[in-house]
């Protein structure tokens, strides 16, 4: 559970799948909780991210619940479940472009921090998921489509997450025990490139939230 907010402590909220809940890792070795860990000024308020979830799953069960958690600010990881349960790219696009108009209605562009989807397919289990390579091709493709949306948004985008789920080939210690999820050792990896991102983030004041 996240701990008691602190003063003056930046709210943040967490939104996406397996990768954002730490499927097969100890809370404190999930990657927002890392995140909050490492960071003084924030403070990790909310977590709905559920394993198994789409981006259509994000809209209609994690939307819902995010203006009541006060976000100041949030990151967004969604994509690999598409890959998985064969979302047409269009569709996939359509639903970055609702979840985006949905956040900066209760955010700056500053203060959402998109992250790219990790390459599963090089997991001793990513096989069981279908041919690896079509699989990481369709997860590069998932992963431009979030940054271009970012890009042409102003929201920061996060794509060295993919690299660095790669080195799992070389290094078995970046998969968790289910030999399909990031470790905490590898979500340790994704943190050292979230968080200049985030600290940016956080330099921007919230007095340019959007209006309604």
């Amino acid at each position: 559970m996240p701990t008691p907010l602190q003063e003056d402590a930046v709210r943040y909220v967490a939104l996406g799948d397996s990768y954002t809940i730490g499927t097969s890792v100890a809370e404190a070795d999930r990657f927002p909780n890392q995140l909050a860990a490492r960071i003084a000024d924030l403070e990790l308020v909310g977590n709905p991210a559920v394993n198994g979830y789409t981006s259509r799953d994000l809209i209609e069960e994690e939307l819902p619940v995010l203006a009541a958690m006060r976000p100041e600010l949030v990151t967004l990881l969604v994509g690999v479940n598409d890959v998985v349960q064969g979302v047409p790219e269009r569709q996939y696009a359509a639903n970055v472009t609702l979840i985006l108009a949905e956040l900066l209605t209760l955010l700056p562009a500053e203060r959402i921090v998109c992250v790219a989807t990790p390459d599963y397919t090089v997991t001793p289990q990513g096989a069981a998921y279908g041919d690896p390579e079509q699989q990481r091709a369709a997860i590069r493709r998932v992963n431009e489509v979030l940054g271009e949306a970012c890009a042409s948004r102003g929201i920061p985008f996060v794509p060295e997450i993919f690299e660095i789920s790669r080195e799992a080939v070389d290094d078995p210690s970046l998969v968790a025990d289910d030999g399909l999820h990031p470790s905490g050792a590898q979500y340790a990896r994704w943190v050292e490139v979230i968080a200049p991102v985030v600290e940016e983030a956080l330099g921007t004041s919230p007095a340019t939230l959007p209006d309604g």
